[in-house]
C-alpha cells in the first residue's frame, strides 16, 4: 500500500478524472478559514497543487480539530497512537480505506491527496485518514402547473427538474442531504437512510410513522435510478491527509405521485428542507452543483438560459 511518487505517476495522473471524463481541481479545498474554525491554509498557488510539481519549501499548517481528538468512535486514532496500524488503500476490516479513484501515496505513514496539496496536513473535521466515504440521494421530479402539466423554461424550451434541497446547519449552505457510510453499511442502505434522516426527519417519528415512510420509501428507492458520480469531492473539509469521496445516486419521480404523499421536515443536520428548481443558478455546498448539473443532462432537462453552455 506504500506507493512511491513516481510509482504514482505511472498508475495515474494527479488530477482525478471522473466517469465523465473531466479533470477535477481543488477549489474549495483550498478556502480558508477552514469550516468551524480560524485555522488559515498556507497559501497554495494553482501552479502547485499537483504533487508532481516540486516545491521544497511548502509548510502546510498542522489541524486536527478537537472534537477528532477526543475520539469519538466514528474517528480514526491518530497516526502514531499505539495500536493503530491501518491497512491503506484495502478493505480494513468494517472500514473502507479504497478510494473510489483507485490508489493513492502513503508518505510516511499517512494517506496522501490524490489531487493535491491544500495548505493543511492533518484531519480537520474528518473522522478518517484518507478518504472519508459519503453517499449523496439525488431526489428529483418535474415542476408541474396546477393542472399537473410539467412547465417547461421560457428560454431554453426544456422542462423543469426539481430536487430535494437541504439548508446545512453547519455552513448555511444548501446541499443534497446526504451524509457518511457507516463502516460495514452499503452505499444503498446510506442513501436511503440519509434522506430520511435529513429530508424527512426520521429520527424524530415514532415506531409506526417510521415504518409508514419506509413503505413509502421503498417505492422510490427500489425502482430503477443511475448513478451521477462516483469518486473524489472538492469539499472545504479536505486536507493533504483526509479528503471526501462520494457516490451520488439520482432517484427520479417521474410522476411525482410517491413524493407528493411524503411531507418534507428537516431532521439531523438539516437546517430547512425544500423542493428547488435546478438551473445554473443555484450555489451548492462543495461539488454538488456538479452533481446536479450532470443529472439535468441525463434527464434532458433544464440548466442554463444559454444553449451553448448545455
Amino acid at each position: 500500500s506504500n506507493l512511491s511518487a513516481s510509482c504514482w505517476s505511472r498508475l495515474r495522473p494527479v488530477n482525478m478524472f471522473n466517469s465523465y471524463n473531466v479533470k477535477f481541481h481543488h477549489r474549495k479545498a483550498l478556502t480558508s478559514p477552514y469550516p468551524g474554525s480560524h485555522i488559515e491554509r498556507s497559501q497554495v498557488p494553482e501552479d502547485k497543487v499537483g504533487w508532481l510539481t516540486e516545491w521544497e519549501d511548502y509548510n502546510p499548517v498542522e489541524y486536527t480539530a478537537k472534537s477528532i481528538l477526543a475520539g469519538p468512535n466514528w474517528a480514526d486514532p491518530q497516526i502514531n497512537d499505539e495500536g493503530f496500524s491501518p491497512k491503506f488503500n484495502e478493505r480494513d476490516g468494517e472500514v473502507e480505506r479504497k478510494s473510489l479513484n483507485g490508489l493513492y501515496v502513503v508518505e510516511n505513514g499517512r494517506p496522501r491527496n490524490p489531487v493535491g496539496r491544500t495548505g493543511l496536513t492533518g484531519r480537520g473535521l474528518l473522522g478518517r485518514w484518507g478518504p472519508n466515504h459519503a453517499a449523496d440521494p439525488v431526489v428529483t421530479r418535474w415542476k408541474r402547473d396546477g393542472s399537473g402539466n410539467k412547465v417547461a423554461h421560457p428560454v431554453s424550451g426544456k422542462n423543469i427538474l426539481q430536487f430535494v434541497a437541504i439548508k446545512r446547519r453547519d455552513c448555511g449552505e444548501w446541499a443534497i442531504p446526504g451524509g457518511m457510510v457507516d463502516p460495514g453499511e452499503k452505499i444503498t442502505a446510506t442513501l436511503k437512510r440519509e434522506f430520511e434522516e435529513e429530508a424527512l426527519n426520521s429520527l424524530q417519528k415514532s415506531p409506526e410513522e417510521k415504518a409508514k415512510l419506509e413503505k413509502q420509501l421503498q417505492k422510490l428507492f427500489n425502482q430503477e435510478h443511475f448513478v451521477v458520480y462516483r469518486g473524489y469531492v472538492d469539499d472545504p473539509r479536505n486536507t493533504d491527509n483526509a479528503w471526501m469521496e462520494t457516490e451520488a445516486v439520482n432517484y427520479h419521480d417521474e410522476t411525482g405521485e410517491t413524493m407528493d404523499n411524503l411531507p418534507l421536515e428537516a431532521g439531523d443536520d438539516a437546517g430547512v428542507v425544500k423542493w428547488v428548481d435546478i438551473s445554473e443558478k443555484l450555489e451548492l455546498y462543495a461539488s454538488h452543483s456538479y452533481f446536479i448539473k450532470l443529472v439535468t443532462e441525463k434527464r434532458g432537462a433544464h440548466w442554463s438560459e444559454d444553449p451553448g453552455s448545455q
